[in-house]
């Protein structure tokens, strides 16, 4: 848990130096600010998907497994309403926290919370390293997301506020979470699997991307069952001895 803490630490600290610059910057720099991170986001996103899959065989069933995945776990999102939930969460904060008493600015809380939690807690850093935190109990990896998510918070809060703060206990439920799993799971999790969680948490983070440079507005959290769903996925077609699995 040593990597979730330094986490935990580091974007609380990046959120407390944003929400000082924010007040004094422009609403044309705050959108410039969240322009960039959009695109920077995508091209980590990019990278990570290709990082994800380089090495594996088999990689276009491994693509489809993954888009499959995407598929129903969207499909579950959407009936059980998981980015409706994630947004009361961020709202239920915003009241008992924050007390902002206008829409607007209850709006940008909820935002904030929600993308901060998707960016911070979907990557394949996340994955891969919470789970080499869980096995290892090496949190190199960690403490290297944890300066990118510092610098991240800092450029996040800047724009949308208090409520990227509040994403630490996502963090902390998500990445403190799969480390403890990891701990308990050492030989399910397989090379295979693990390339399937992390390409599958590239594509999230992709339309991250894409939400804050409002190209498409997507309710993601409704994709988070399918970071469950691909990895069960490709377990499954390794005990049927496909190719690559």
């Amino acid at each position: 848990m040593t990597g979730t803490l330094l986490n935990i630490a580091a974007v609380a600290a990046g959120t407390a130096l944003g929400l000082l610059l924010g007040n004094r910057l422009p609403e044309r720099l705050r959108r410039t600010v969240l322009d960039g991170l959009g695109l920077g986001t995508v091209g980590y996103a990019v990278l990570s998907l290709v990082d994800a899959l380089q090495g594996q065989a088999n990689v276009p069933v491994k693509f489809i497994v993954i888009l499959f995945s995407l598929l129903i776990g969207g499909l579950i999102g959407e009936v059980t309403d998981l980015d409706g939930a994630l947004a009361r969460a961020g709202a239920w904060l915003e009241r008992r926290f924050a007390r902002n008493t206008s829409a607007e600015g209850a709006a940008r809380f909820i935002r904030g919370f929600v993308a901060a939690s998707l960016v911070f807690c979907v990557g394949p850093m996340t994955i891969l390293g919470s789970i080499r935190d869980g096995l290892f109990g090496d949190y190199s990896l960690l403490a290297i997301k944890s300066t990118l998510d510092g610098f991240a918070a800092l450029a996040f809060a800047a724009s949308l506020g208090l409520g990227v703060g509040f994403s630490i206990l996502t963090i902390l439920l998500v990445q403190g979470g799969l480390t403890l799993f990891a701990g308990a799971a050492q030989g399910a999790l397989t090379p295979p699997t693990i390339a399937a969680l992390s390409a599958t948490g590239a594509l999230m983070i992709l339309g991250i991307g894409l939400t804050l440079l409002e190209v498409k507005p997507m309710r993601l959290a409704n994709f988070l069952p399918a970071l469950v769903i691909s990895p069960l996925a490709a377990a499954l077609l390794g005990r049927f001895g496909v190719a690559g699995f």
